[in-house]
């Protein structure tokens, strides 16, 4: 074997372990047997099945709305926080880096029993409006730091010049800056939302009776043994993964050109 075959060996390699699980998952999502280690056909009853539990596609609504509105206002508060992060230089711009950077590297059981703690003594009942502040929390880290990226590359010669020409701040906000960060603002903006719908161990902690939202609902699928349907709802997560992931390729290559 040849020096050179050998990253490309161990790339193969890694693609195969990190990948062949999940083939083997959506493979099993078209296995008419109950048990994946057993192949009995191609079906699609699973799929049927699946869209017939109406307390799944309960979770999968709570989930959205969750998702959708943490999104939006951590997508408003995120991008505000990083154009302040990297426009004004203060003494206490060490600090402001710190309150954004801390949701990302805080381990999320921690966060989880804070929050609950913190819900708990302000007399806050748990449910959806607890996981959507929750959620608002840490995806405001997200969207802030790939703002922030983003802004690296910005040139503020064109706000000056507008500001040479007389325009105001919510003009340049609306007509220049916003324009120009959107690709960056709609990747953060993804990246939260595909956060906060994948999000369990927070969730789990906050949340309140009537307030499952999917990854519990599918932890709890689990514990019950409902492998088949749980393979179908996987599949279907990927693929909206895959589109996410792609449309977020696309912003960041329009972006670059």
């Amino acid at each position: 074997m040849k020096r050179s075959q050998v990253p490309l060996i161990i790339t193969i390699g890694i693609l195969i372990f990190l990948y062949l699980p999940i083939l083997i998952l959506m493979i099993n999502s078209f296995n008419e047997s109950r048990f994946g280690g057993i192949w009995t056909g191609f079906s699609l009853k699973w799929y049927m099945k699946l869209f017939e539990e109406r307390a799944i596609w309960n979770a999968v609504k709570n989930s959205l709305i969750v998702g959708i509105s943490a999104t939006m206002l951590s997508t408003i508060l995120g991008s505000a926080a990083a154009f302040a992060l990297y426009r004004y230089k203060t003494r206490f711009q060490q600090f402001h880096y710190a309150l954004i950077y801390s949701p990302l590297v805080i381990p999320d059981i921690l966060m989880g029993m804070s929050l609950l703690l913190f819900f708990v003594l302000s007399g806050i009942s748990l449910n959806l409006f607890t996981i959507f502040i929750a959620h608002t929390t840490f995806c405001i880290s997200y969207v802030a730091m790939v703002v922030w990226s983003k802004l690296q590359n910005f040139d503020f010669a064109v706000i000056e010049a507008a500001q040479d020409l007389g325009a105001s701040w919510f003009t340049i906000g609306r007509r220049i800056l916003i324009p120009l960060l959107m690709p960056g603002i709609v990747s953060g903006a993804l990246l939260a939302f595909t956060m906060s719908l994948d999000d369990y161990i927070i969730s789990s902690f906050v949340a309140g009776p009537g307030s499952t939202t999917l990854p519990i609902y599918v932890y709890s699928m689990i514990k019950f043994g409902s492998t088949p349907l749980i393979n179908a709802l996987s599949t279907i997560l990927l693929f909206a993964t895959f589109i996410l992931a792609w449309i977020t390729q696309e912003l960041t290559k329009g972006e670059a050109v």
